[in-house]
C-alpha cells in the first residue's frame, strides 16, 4: 500500500518538517534521533539539517529511497531502514529521541511500539508525537486513517508514557498543510515526554 502511494514524483506529505515538530525542536535533546513511519522523510532530513543523527525507519522502500534523495538535495545524510514496527526492534536505552509523526498504529500495535520507545530512550532522551484524534473523523478529506481504532487520544498516550514526565499533552484542532494528502482543517494530539 504505502509503496503505491509513494511511487509519484510528487513528495505527498510535502517536503516541508510537520509544524508541531518544527515547533518544539529545541525541546529535543541534542544527538540521535529515530523517526517512526518516516515515509518520504521530510521531518527527518529537517532534523538533519539541524544537526541530528537521524535513522528513519518506514515500512516502505518506496517512500525511503525519496527520503534519500530529499536528504541528498539538503546536503545531509539520514540512515533509512526499511522494516514494518512489528518486526523493528527499538533497543533499550538507545535513542536522544524519538519522533512519531501521524504514526497511526493498530492498538495491541501501538501499546508494543509505545512501550519499547520508552524504554528505548536515553536518560533525558524525548518522545514526540503528532496524530489524529478520533474528532477527525468528523473532517474527511483531511487525510488519515478512516477508523477510530488507529485514532489516538490524550488519556491513551498518558498510560503508555505514564513511565515519563510530560512536557506537553494537549488535543486541539489545526489547519494541516503537509502536502496533497494532509490538508485542511484536522483535530490532532500533539504529545512531548521525557525520560
Amino acid at each position: 500500500m504505502w509503496d503505491e502511494t509513494y511511487s509519484t514524483d510528487e513528495f505527498v506529505y510535502g517536503t516541508e518538517p510537520n509544524d508541531f515538530l518544527k515547533a518544539n525542536a529545541e525541546k529535543l535533546k541534542p544527538g540521535s534521533v529515530l523517526c517512526l513511519a518516516d515515509g518520504e522523510g521530510r521531518n527527518g532530513v529537517f532534523l538533519a539539517k539541524l544537526g541530528f543523527e537521524v535513522t528513519a525507519v518506514d515500512m516502505s522502500e518506496v517512500g525511503l529511497e525519496k527520503a534519500r534523495q530529499l536528504a541528498a538535495e539538503n546536503g545531509v545524510e539520514i540512515k533509512t531502514i526499511c522494516a514494518d514496527l512489528n518486526d523493528f526492534a527499538i533497543e533499550p536505552d538507545r535513542w536522544d529521541n524519538i519522533i512519531s509523526i501521524f504514526c497511526h498504529l493498530p492498538p495491541p500495535l501501538r501499546k508494543k511500539v509505545h512501550a519499547v520507545s520508552a524504554n528505548g530512550l536515553t536518560e533525558g532522551g524525548v518522545f514526540l508525537l503528532e496524530a489524529y484524534t478520533p474528532k477527525h473523523l468528523e473532517m474527511p478529506g483531511t487525510g488519515g486513517p478512516p477508523v477510530p481504532d488507529l485514532m489516538y487520544a490524550l488519556e491513551t498516550l498518558k498510560q503508555d508514557f505514564q513511565s515519563l514526565e510530560l512536557i506537553q499533552a494537549l488535543e486541539t484542532e489545526r489547519e494541516v498543510n503537509e502536502g496533497s494528502k494532509h490538508f485542511g482543517h484536522a483535530a490532532v494530539i500533539q504529545f512531548i515526554a521525557r525520560k
